[in-house]
C-alpha cells in the first residue's frame, strides 16, 4: 500500500506546467473536485493517525483543527494543492433525507425542483441577499497561511450562477420564468454574479492561490438543462468575468460542470476562457475522447467514472485508472481523478486504489 505518503513532495508549479500544456510529466498530477467528509474522516483518523475534529460555527479552535486535518488529507494523499470551497448563504428551498451510505449519520440534501423562493419581483425585492462584508473569509486565509511547502491553494464559491438561479426559482420555476419573466431572470443572474465576483475579488490576492475552480452543473445526460442561448445570456458572461479576474492575477480558471454541455464548449473555451474542464461520465463522453478533441486548447481534469468507483472492484478501478493515464498522460494537459467527485457511497478501498494506481 502506497498511501498515505510519509514524505509527500507536492509541487504546484509542476501541476500548473502540466495543466497549462508546458510539459507532459511522466506521472500526471492528481485532481479532485470534492471528497465527502464521510470518507475524509476515516482517512485522517485511521491512516494519518490524527484525531478528527468537526468544525463548529463560531468556534475558531474547532475550525483551525478541522482545517489542519483538511490540509493534511490533501497533502498525504499525494495532491499538489488544497481545494477549499465555501459559499455565500443563499436561502433556498431544500429537501432532505437520511444519507443511505453505510455508517452515515448525516442527511443528504437536494434542490426542490418545483417550488422556488423567488417567483416575482416582490420576492426579488424582499429576498435576504447575503452581504459580502458579513461573510467570514478566515478559513481561506488560514489555509493559505498554513500551506505546506510546494502546495498551492485552489478555491471556489459553492455553486455557480446557473445552479443558484435554478435553486432560487426552482428548476421548474426557472423554465417558466425564462419565457414569462426574462427581465426578472436577468436581475437575479446579475445579483448573483456581482456577489460571486466580489467573493472572488476577496481571494485572488492570496499568495498561495493557483487556480479558481468553481462548479456550475449546466447539463444532464443528453443536453444542457436550459437552452444554450439562455446559458450564453445569463450564466456564461459571469464565468467570463470570473475567468478574466483569475487570469489578471496570474491564476488558472477551471470549471466543473456535470452533464452534456458540448453545445456550449466553444463558448467556454473561446469566450469564457476556461483552462480546464472537469466532470466526465463515460455514458456521455469518456474523458480520453474529450482529451483527444480538446487537448490542444484546455486541460482534461479527472475521468474515472463514479459508477466504476462506486460499484466496481478495486482491480477494476485500477484498470480504468491505468487506461486513462496511458491514453491521456503522454500528451500533457491531463490530471487523473474521479469523473465527478468522491461522495460518501464510494467504497474507501476503491478511492485509495485509484490514487495508488495514479501514484505508481
Amino acid at each position: 500500500m502506497l498511501l498515505p505518503l510519509t514524505n509527500p513532495k507536492p509541487d504546484c508549479d509542476r501541476f500548473l506546467r502540466a495543466l497549462s500544456g508546458q510539459e507532459a510529466p511522466s506521472r500526471p498530477p492528481l485532481i479532485e473536485y470534492l471528497v465527502d467528509v464521510m470518507l475524509m474522516r476515516p482517512i485522517v483518523r485511521d491512516l494519518l493517525g490524527r484525531p478528527w475534529v468537526d468544525p463548529v460555527s463560531g468556534e475558531r479552535d474547532s475550525w483551525r483543527a478541522y482545517l489542519d486535518n483538511f490540509i493534511a488529507f490533501w497533502q498525504h494523499l499525494g495532491y499538489d494543492f488544497v481545494r477549499l470551497e465555501l459559499g455565500l448563504p443563499f436561502r433556498r428551498h431544500r429537501l432532505a433525507a437520511p444519507d443511505p451510505a453505510p455508517g452515515s449519520q448525516a442527511t443528504r440534501n437536494w434542490a426542490d425542483q418545483h417550488h422556488g423562493i423567488i417567483t416575482s419581483w416582490d420576492d426579488f425585492e424582499c429576498y435576504p441577499w447575503p452581504r459580502l462584508e458579513e461573510f467570514d473569509f478566515s478559513p481561506f486565509e488560514y489555509v493559505n497561511a498554513h500551506m505546506p511547502e510546494g502546495m498551492g491553494l485552489i478555491v471556489s464559491h459553492g455553486g455557480g450562477v446557473y445552479e443558484h438561479m435554478s435553486d432560487l426559482f426552482s428548476y421548474e420555476g426557472l423554465c417558466l420564468a425564462l419565457h414569462d419573466q426574462p427581465a426578472l431572470v436577468q436581475s437575479v443572474a446579475d445579483r448573483l454574479g456581482e456577489l460571486m465576483l466580489g467573493f472572488y475579488r476577496h481571494l485572488v490576492d492570496l499568495d498561495r492561490l493557483i487556480v479558481v475552480f468553481p462548479g456550475d452543473d449546466m447539463g444532464f445526460r443528453s443536453s444542457t438543462l436550459i437552452a444554450p442561448d439562455h446559458l450564453r445570456r445569463y450564466s456564461l458572461p459571469w464565468h467570463a468575468r470570473f475567468a478574466a479576474l483569475a487570469h489578471e492575477h496570474g491564476k488558472l480558471y477551471f470549471i466543473h460542470s456535470c452533464g452534456n454541455i458540448f453545445a456550449i464548449m466553444p463558448d467556454l473555451i473561446e469566450t469564457v476562457g476556461i483552462d480546464g474542464k472537469h466532470s466526465f461520465e463515460d455514458a456521455i463522453l469518456p474523458a480520453e475522447e474529450f482529451h483527444r478533441r480538446y487537448r490542444d486548447r484546455i486541460a482534461t481534469l479527472g475521468g474515472v467514472d463514479v459508477d466504476i468507483l462506486a460499484r466496481g472492484t478495486a482491480e477494476q478501478v485500477r484498470t480504468r485508472t491505468r487506461a486513462l493515464i496511458e491514453a491521456c498522460a503522454p500528451y500533457g494537459r491531463f490530471a487523473i481523478g474521479s469523473g465527478n467527485s468522491i461522495p460518501s457511497y464510494i467504497p474507501l478501498p476503491n478511492y485509495l486504489a485509484m490514487l495508488e494506481e495514479a501514484l505508481r
